[in-house]
């Protein structure tokens, strides 16, 4: 009988696929609240009214990615207008219905009062003023304060996002760096160490991210990463944004993704944000380069989704793909105008599912 068991086992080892590993696909669903709230018309590709949870659930998705800045209230109003409004109370009720309705949660800490990204990360108006090591221990002290928050609410974040495109670094002038230069590497690595510390007291199943948005770039790329395991940072995942009007072909990301499953074989890769205009006014609003990514359309958003799956899957150090800003929708808000950058996955006049949300299943069914 013992040798029969032995070998049942041997044969089931044997039977099961070997790597298998949890694959992601989602969105940064931050505004949702906000444009259900105000009356928008979510619809499948049909025309049928819909619930966008339970389409995104439809086609595979798994996790909603959140932002979360530290007082929205004090961001210049243009950028209210823009989206900033997600404080500790929204995110937590946010994240409550995105459990409930059975998806796991990426909480995307920005360390800021509005939007950090590559070509701005103001330090909140709470920190203005404060010596590294004062404004160190204030990240330390705010990220582990909001986790245990979470926490207490029964929405622990499952992955965590120690800043937002930060390339750059963080809370500038303080934090701020260069990849290719080695100033101040040492002062912006300890107060993301801070963060990420926090992470692992607090949740310490959670999964940590570093995400920069240099995709294009593969020297940047190297610079940064290998920075990072040189200070010996406490992370888990590479997270990269992708947009081709700003960083380059897909087959740039590619090779970008090359490097880092040799480099980095320990590490997952995700694409923690990416999208394509599928309408636009052609207007260059300064960096975007439109020899890559043509004034859009609907067909051209479907086919490049198709690319960027088609690519991704050939990496086996990729697994999770975030789409940003799904939910952008003014299909039955009253007075809201029809934009001329329109990268979400519903058509902004009549509030139904474009192509590429179904292109995206093919990265989560294999």
């Amino acid at each position: 009988m013992k040798r029969i068991v032995i070998l049942l086992a041997a044969l089931t080892l044997l039977l099961t696929p070997t790597g298998a590993r949890q694959v992601w696909l989602g969105g940064d669903i931050s505004m949702l609240p906000v444009l259900q709230q105000r009356g928008a018309q979510y619809r499948d590709a049909w025309g049928r009214d819909t619930d966008p949870y339970v389409l995104f659930k439809q086609q595979g998705w798994n996790i909603m990615r959140v932002r979360l800045f530290v007082d929205p209230a004090n961001a210049p109003g243009k950028h209210h207008d823009e989206g900033v409004c997600q404080d500790l109370p929204y995110v937590i009720g946010l994240c409550r219905t995105i459990k409930s309705r059975g998806f796991k949660i990426m909480l995307d800490f920005h360390y800021s009062d509005t939007w950090a990204d590559p070509a701005k990360q103001y330090t909140p108006q709470r920190w203005h003023g404060l010596g590294a090591a004062t404004l160190t221990d204030s990240i330390y002290v705010y990220t582990r304060n909001c986790l245990r928050a979470m926490r207490q609410a029964g929405v622990a974040p499952d992955m965590i996002q120690v800043g937002n495109e930060i390339t750059f670094g963080m809370d500038w002038p303080t934090g701020r760096v260069e990849p290719l230069n080695d100033d101040n590497w040492d002062v912006f690595t300890t107060m993301l160490a801070a963060g990420c510390k926090a992470c692992r007291e607090v949740c310490p199943k959670a999964k940590i991210i570093i995400h920069t948005e240099k995709a294009g770039r593969l020297d940047m790329t190297q610079a940064y990463y290998r920075r990072l395991e040189a200070a010996r940072l406490d992370y888990d995942i590479i997270g990269l944004s992708y947009y081709p009007m700003w960083h380059g072909t897909i087959e740039g990301l590619g090779r970008t993704l090359d490097w880092l499953a040799t480099a980095y074989p320990q590490r997952d890769v995700m694409i923690v944000e990416a999208a394509y205009y599928y309408e636009h006014d052609g207007v260059n609003r300064g960096e975007e380069d439109f020899t890559l990514c043509p004034p859009g359309t609907i067909e051209g958003q479907r086919q490049f989704t198709h690319d960027l799956v088609t690519e991704l899957l050939k990496h086996r150090n990729v697994n999770g793909l975030m789409w940003w800003y799904p939910e952008e929708n003014t299909c039955g808000i009253a007075g809201k105008r029809h934009g001329g950058l329109n990268r979400g996955l519903f058509n902004n006049r009549n509030g139904c599912a474009l192509p590429a949300l179904y292109e995206l299943k093919r990265f989560i069914v294999r």
